[in-house]
């Protein structure tokens, strides 16, 4: 299939190839990080080894679910159609609480079956909230299926094996470390002697209900995602999904589930019996302890709750033609970085941008476009194509040497016509469309990308190396011109508090255009959050580190 525009729009598109760096960056872990380990990794290197794999008993979502609730207003609240053509049905998430509690609800509802997949999932107070809500159903009946990467599962191991005692929750962790105990650095350290397994994570964010109710996107389990941390809180996007794109989204997390990269806690630690002692130990740990966020009656886009919706029996959704899309949890096996590339969730999405004829946006928190990103870019405008990019400004990322590394192709960006926007730190919480950040500061986490003002892709995904290549990820591709107009109707990029750059009238440097409120707007010459003793870091930083390591 062919569409008119710069590039064909299907799945067997070419897609460029990043020969020298990165391609557009969840830097996982912190190249700094690496760095200041790797002496320690000489001598620590083969000290830990994990066990041997155990079988584990193999499992898939469940079919039989057409009489649960949750497949009862799933099929009222999809459009109607059947065959490979018949559509889906989506709802946006742009805000915090929302997200989370629609996890909750849907929990809550759920009869069979609950599959949960995340990269983070901390032990904070959205972490605790989340699994006890997975404890709960549990213990109705509902089988629980858990799988956490393993990176930042450091000190979670006793509230993970007192989860996986409890019948009806199982427990697996995706790509784990061979060292169990102490912080992240000290395990990192420790376990520097298989550096592939540390660097290869599986990124992706998935929760689905009764093989009816799906909900991917960007966020982790974590106060920030949530907007709950008085430091910083991230704009993010997920997408509750019904209709036929579900069973998709299922069928990848068993895939996942059942692979060789997956292990049963288990077989990595102890797990107690599911005695007294254990139920005593989650009932002070998790149970009655943790409510719901407060939320607005109706979202930025005029939803009710997901839970109001939920008790009326029908979910607003809009309809769209939906695929999921997904890496194969081989993939952090591949050694040939083009065969890992190939088919991904990265080149899919890539494909899908080669076919626009007006219009790209694309969101990602960490954007390194590399030489030949850059040239894909350069080529879009070249053929009347408005390109735009939308990442965090240096005052807002939490990785400032990806930001550096980002800031290297922003000149030459500017000067290809590229529409370059940077989420300002201190400008994001002005309006509150999307939450109130009470003292904290906003970051982008978002990960999405729109054409032509129709077709979209929402998931875990940055456009980046790391994503094509080496961690695994997840998303849903998505025709839809309704769907795409709600994301313009609550991200104006300048009313969302992002700053439009532009070059000097010599174009010899980069200024920032801060848009105000009232309408008004002043031009900064100095870098937003820019320190010189921090950009000499990152400066010799980058001559020592490639690019595949930001």
């Amino acid at each position: 299939m062919t569409t008119p525009g710069w590039k064909n729009w299907a799945s067997e598109a070419p897609a460029p190839v990043e020969k020298k760096g990165r391609y557009i960056a969840d830097m996982t872990p912190q190249p700094l990080i690496r760095l200041l380990l790797a002496a320690a990794a000489l001598a620590l290197a083969g000290c830990a080894s994990l066990p041997p794999p155990q079988p584990a008993p193999r499992s898939t979502a469940p079919t039989d679910v057409a009489g649960t609730r949750l497949a009862q207003i799933a099929r009222a609240s999809t459009p109607p159609g059947s065959g490979p053509d018949a559509p889906s049905g989506f709802q946006l998430m742009p805000e915090g609480p929302t997200a989370l509690n629609a996890r909750v609800a849907l929990a809550r509802q759920a009869q069979k079956s609950i599959d949960a997949q995340y990269y983070i999932l901390q032990a904070d107070g959205s972490g605790l909230l989340f699994l006890h809500e997975l404890l709960q159903a549990a213990r109705r009946g509902v089988r629980v299926r858990l799988l956490v990467d393993d990176l930042y599962t450091a000190g979670k191991d006793e509230l993970f094996a007192a989860l996986a005692s409890q019948p009806n929750f199982e427990l697996r962790l995706f790509n784990p470390l061979a060292v169990r105990t102490g912080p992240l650095t000290l395990r990192l350290a420790l376990s520097l002697g298989d550096v592939r397994r540390i660097n290869r994570r599986m990124h992706n964010k998935l929760f689905v209900a009764d093989n009816s109710v799906a909900i991917t996107g960007g966020r982790n389990i974590a106060d920030e995602y949530f907007m709950r941390s008085d430091v910083a809180n991230f704009i993010d996007m997920d997408v509750l999904a019904t209709g036929p794109v579900v069973p998709e989204l299922s069928a990848s997390f068993d895939d996942y589930w059942n692979s060789a990269q997956v292990r049963a806690i288990g077989s990595l630690m102890r797990v107690p019996i599911d005695g007294e002692g254990t139920r005593e130990w989650l009932q002070a740990n998790l149970v009655g302890k943790r409510e719901p966020l407060p939320e607005r009656y109706t979202d930025v886009l005029g939803h009710p709750t997901i839970a109001a919706q939920l008790a009326a029996g029908r979910l607003e959704q809009t309809p769209g033609d939906g695929r999921a899309v997904a890496d194969i949890p081989e993939k952090i096996t591949i050694q040939d970085p083009e065969a890992s590339y190939a088919d991904s969730v990265t080149q899919r999405t890539v494909a899908m941008l080669y076919g626009a004829r007006e219009q790209v946006v694309m969101v990602s928190p960490y954007f390194i476009p590399g030489e030949r990103g850059l040239e894909m870019l350069e080529q879009g405008v070249k053929h009347g194509v408005e390109m735009i990019v939308l990442t965090n400004s240096l005052d807002a990322t939490d990785e400032s040497l990806v930001y550096a590394g980002y800031a290297r192709y922003r000149m030459a960006m500017l000067k290809a016509g590229i529409r370059v926007y940077e989420l300002g730190a201190k400008l994001a919480p002005r309006d509150h469309q999307l939450g109130d950040f009470k003292s904290s500061t906003g970051r982008l986490h978002s990960k999405l990308a729109i054409v032509d003002r129709r077709r979209m892709f929402i998931g875990s995904m940055n456009l980046d190396g790391r994503s094509a290549r080496l961690n695994t990820e997840i998303g849903v591709l998505i025709d839809s011109p309704e769907l795409a107009a709600q994301v313009g109707r609550f991200m104006p990029l300048r009313a969302l508090g992002a700053y439009q750059l532009q070059l000097t009238a010599g174009g010899t440097a980069v200024e920032w255009i801060e848009h105000n409120p009232d309408g008004t707007s002043k031009v900064i010459t100095d870098e937003p959050g820019a320190h010189w003793l921090g950009s000499f870091r990152d400066w010799l930083l980058l001559r020592f580190l490639p690019e595949d390591l930001l």
